[in-house]
């Protein structure tokens, strides 16, 4: 059990306390921009396919540049490649706000847009996620992860609210909204102080390229946790098709969108909190395979459901179990991974985990547009379900591993 006198040191370091408001900015900036781009596009089209385009147009600049990105966030000032990021960030949305505003804003423009963000984001993730471990000292990198994604989850529950309950102001001023959060969090990542110095003298070579890669091959726990969670999100994922599901099968309209899109965030939240007061320390291995199975089996009830209160509780359920395998698996990384090596693996890391978020919201549009929104769901989550099967036989190490630390 983590106490209370351990959580209030970490408030005691400003720069924990800055960088963990950084990323709330960040994050609830990014779901405002989400929410409104989805329901924009699908407003301009009715068409499921360009809502898994959104997804795709995102993903495709993280797979180009993942290890390029990763070689950066290890030869550079980690804190100055992160503000750079949410300026640039506030800078796209303003086009956004302002093409709203005055009616120019198509579809392909919000596509080029939105893969503009991606190609930010690819930069950001790794150094962003780098960050902690050289903030806080190591006796309390757990309770700060935990913290962290606490952090991450209430603002995925604030942002979809406010960009699903206001989004009758239009959309314009939400994009505006979400420029000036992206502000705030480059005033308070540039307040942030942390103990690390690039090596700018290694010579750039395939090896140094492909070492996060390397690395992971090399620790099957993390190899089978990161690749565990890569396609339980891939296929399980219904989050591209929410708006589908409010308009179209639950019949409600952007608020009940922002409800569904809060709820898993809802559900991680409190799972957060409660794994930052009571950290798993045993069986750690069979938890997260746990976890992911009542993410899947949770997806499918989401699918089949026609109550939004009940729709509401499985998103809810699906958000609690998936952060109980985010938690392990980020956990992992931080404790297994050299500082040096930090930012190559977080590239590798956001490639395989962070842009299985948009790859699988192309894949849930694709398939929706084949056989249907309510039946592409339920496969995914079917999908996931065999996933955790396999994996209990590939990847016995991570089925057996007991504590976080060994």
């Amino acid at each position: 059990m983590t106490s209370p006198t351990t959580q209030l040191s970490l408030w005691r370091h400003a720069s924990f306390t800055f960088f963990w408001f950084a990323r709330i900015f960040s994050i609830v900036a990014y779901q405002i921009q989400v929410v409104a781009v989805g329901w924009q596009v699908y407003e301009l089209t009715h068409n499921p396919w360009d809502l898994g385009m959104v997804g795709l147009v995102q993903f495709l600049p993280a797979l180009l540049l993942a290890l390029i990105a990763g070689q950066v966030a290890d030869r550079y000032d980690r804190r100055v490649l992160v503000y750079v990021a949410q300026a640039c960030y506030a800078v796209l949305v303003a086009v956004l706000a302002m093409g709203s505003w005055q009616h120019w804003l198509t579809r392909d423009l919000i596509f080029i847009i939105a893969c503009l963000i991606g190609v930010v984001r690819a930069f950001e993730f790794p150094a962003a996620s780098a960050m902690l471990p050289s903030i806080v000292p190591s006796t309390l990198l757990v309770p700060a992860i935990s913290l962290s994604s606490s952090a991450r989850q209430a603002s995925f529950i604030i942002g979809p609210a406010l960009g699903g309950f206001l989004y009758v102001f239009g959309a314009d001023v939400f994009y505006a909204l979400a420029g000036g959060l992206f502000a705030l969090s480059g005033v308070c990542i540039w307040r942030v102080e942390h103990h690390f110095k690039p090596n700018r003298k290694e010579p750039v070579t395939w090896q140094t390229m492909i070492a996060g890669i390397t690395f992971i091959k090399q620790k099957p726990v993390l190899l089978g946790a990161i690749s565990l969670d890569l396609f339980a999100v891939l296929l399980g994922g219904a989050t591209a098709l929410l708006p589908i599901f409010a308009s179209e099968i639950l019949l409600t309209g952007p608020w009940g969108l922002g409800l569904l899109r809060a709820a898993p965030a809802v559900g991680a939240l409190m799972m957060s909190l409660y794994i930052a007061r009571y950290p798993m320390n045993k069986q750690v291995g069979k938890v997260m395979f746990v976890a992911v199975a009542v993410f899947g089996l949770a997806t499918i009830v989401f699918a089949l459901s026609r109550s939004l209160a009940l729709s509401i509780a499985a998103l809810w359920l699906s958000g609690a179990a998936d952060m109980i395998s985010v938690v392990i698996r980020s956990s992992l990384e931080q404790l297994e991974t050299p500082t040096e090596m930090r930012g190559r693996v977080g590239a590798v890391n956001w490639l395989f985990i962070g842009t299985s978020n948009q790859l699988g919201e192309f894949e849930s549009g694709a398939a929706a547009s084949w056989v249907g929104t309510v039946p592409s769901v339920v496969l995914g989550g079917l999908g996931t379900l065999v996933v955790v099967g396999l994996w209990v036989k590939l990847f016995p190490a991570l089925v057996h591993r007991d504590k976080l630390i060994e």
